[in-house]
């Protein structure tokens, strides 16, 4: 691991102080969590974007009516 050095505000610090208490870890872990999860996060959103400029290229044609596959054959 490496030793690095943040600079936050004083409520954002209380605020994380708290909630490593809460969560029964130390500062630096819910930082690491955090951290992980907002990678995460970003990544989840490049790929929605990606995904979403891929079908706005190409937009799929229309769907299939399935309206007549959802009613119950008659007996």
């Amino acid at each position: 691991m490496e030793t690095i050095q943040v600079v936050l505000d004083k409520k954002l610090l209380q605020a994380a102080d708290r909630a490593a208490r809460h969560t029964k870890q130390n500062r630096s872990a819910l930082v690491r969590d955090a951290l992980r999860e907002h990678l995460r996060l970003l990544e989840r959103r490049a790929l929605e974007n990606r995904d979403r400029e891929g079908y706005s290229r190409k937009p799929q044609g229309k769907s299939p009516d399935w309206e007549a596959e959802s009613v119950w054959p008659e007996q």
